[in-house]
């Protein structure tokens, strides 16, 4: 059974960092791409970051280029998402999956809120 669970978010100030991590189950991750995703209400989720199996390769939202840094631990089958810079509009649930330009499972963890106040 694939499961994701995603750490604790919380409330940051504006400006202020903060770094998701993400064990994954169920499913061997060392062979899989995995991304992070966000939902802020009233809108639909969006991929924020993605990162290769190996590692190499990483992509990223506009809206957060140069702020958030994901990376992984095969051996933890964790991932990661470093944020930096934060702002109000980076509000939201963060969730993690599979996959590199979609999400492969089906299947979303509870996610995460993270509130970003101004």
């Amino acid at each position: 059974e694939v499961q994701f669970a995603e750490s604790r978010g919380g409330l940051v100030q504006s400006g202020g960092s903060l770094k998701l991590s993400c064990a994954a189950s169920g499913f061997a991750l060392k062979n899989y791409a995995m991304s992070w995703y966000r939902q802020a209400p009233g809108k639909e989720r969006e991929l924020v970051a993605a990162i290769s199996n190996g590692g190499a390769a990483t992509r990223y939202a506009d809206s957060v280029k140069g702020r958030f840094s994901i990376s992984r631990d095969n051996a933890k089958s964790t991932v990661y998402l470093q944020m930096n810079s934060l702002k109000p509009e980076d509000t939201a649930v963060y969730y993690c999956n599979a996959g590199y330009y979609s999400a492969y499972f089906d299947y979303w963890g509870q996610g995460t809120q993270v509130t970003v106040s101004s």
